[in-house]
């Protein structure tokens, strides 16, 4: 089994991915390490972890910890990954793994010097209906693509939320316009060349609270806005000349609806609807990289294609600056 440690007792692993390890076939749940010792122990006796650690120090020197998840603050991912590869450890970090394209090259290094496996938490690319909205494009099920339109919007305005504080990674495009991207990357296989966009501040946070996408990619364009500060919304539409694919909840599935994947014919006189049942994409991430970390060939979300991700979002805020086309 593969023994898990958690750094920090942040809203996403108590509710999402530890729930995932314990329920994973491959995976146990060894520690939980938070600054705040009883928060730290009070998760773990929830979730019958046998370690708690009042430091991430702590935890990453335990020979009881094959491996991390870490859902801190996008602010402190790139050095606690670091810290964590160091320290030996195989390292699962909340997307977006950094703010900057050009800081992931430290985590390469870290990775091949320490031989351990380090890798962004897209855990949508281990939903079985992204598998079959790439298989679906790829067997040319709507002919030729030329036409992806997203949208990911959600309300907060909590000044005490990490999402609206920008010294901490906040803003709509780390947090969620990072799923559009990858998303449309992951099942076309190809990467956009230039990118043009706005995007509007919130005046009080700083943070980025809206956004508006165009990229244009080798003979389609992805179009989509994502918001912090509009009704919930999730939709996503690939458009080819003989038909179209809609994805029900394409980010959130569960959460936000069921799994469920349309496809309609080029005259919108027939549909083909494939669902995908009670599938926890979180439980099928820790499986798969607890699989890989243990040298097992299964595919799981690397950090090259981490790099190619986060220079649409570094080209997205230039565009806003320059006002004009810049290259991805």
């Amino acid at each position: 089994m593969f023994r898990w440690g958690v750094l920090s007792t942040a809203k996403i692993g108590v509710t999402a991915v530890i729930p995932a390890i314990c329920d994973a076939e491959n995976s146990v749940l060894s520690g939980v390490a938070s600054r705040d010792l009883a928060k730290a122990q009070a998760v773990a006796e929830r979730f019958g972890a046998p370690h708690a650690f009042g430091s991430y120090d702590e935890m990453l020197a335990s020979n009881e910890i094959d491996g991390v998840y870490i859902p801190l603050p996008t602010s402190q991912h790139v050095e606690w990954s670091l810290r964590a590869a160091e320290a030996g450890k195989h390292v699962l970090c909340e997307k977006p793994i950094s703010l900057h394209a050009s800081e992931i090259a430290a985590l390469q290094r870290a990775r091949d010097t320490n031989g351990v496996l380090i890798s962004e938490g897209f855990m949508v690319t281990y939903h079985p209906q992204w598998l079959k909205v790439r298989e679906l494009i790829a067997e040319g099920a709507i002919g030729t693509l030329r036409q992806v339109q997203a949208a990911f919007t959600y309300f907060n305005k909590d000044a005490g939320n990490m999402r609206n504080q920008l010294s901490l990674g906040g803003g709509a495009l780390p947090d969620i316009g990072v799923y559009p991207t990858v998303v449309t990357r992951f099942v076309t296989g190809k990467e956009p060349l230039r990118v043009a966009a706005t995007v509007e501040r919130d005046p009080d946070f700083g943070t980025d609270r809206y956004a508006s996408v165009r990229a244009d990619f080798d003979g389609f364009e992805l179009t989509f806005y994502v918001a912090t500060q509009l009704a919930a919304r999730q939709s996503i539409v690939f458009h080819g000349d003989k038909g179209y694919i809609e994805v029900l909840a394409p980010f959130n599935t569960g959460k936000y609806d069921h799994a469920k994947v349309t496809v309609h014919n080029s005259g919108h006189s027939g549909a083909t609807e494939y669902s995908f049942g009670d599938v926890n994409h979180y439980r099928l991430q820790v499986e798969a990289f607890a699989r890989a970390a243990q040298g097992e060939d299964v595919p799981v979300f690397s950090l090259e294609d981490s790099v190619l991700n986060q220079k649409l979002i570094d080209a997205v805020y230039r565009a806003d600056e320059s006002g004009t086309w810049e290259t991805v």
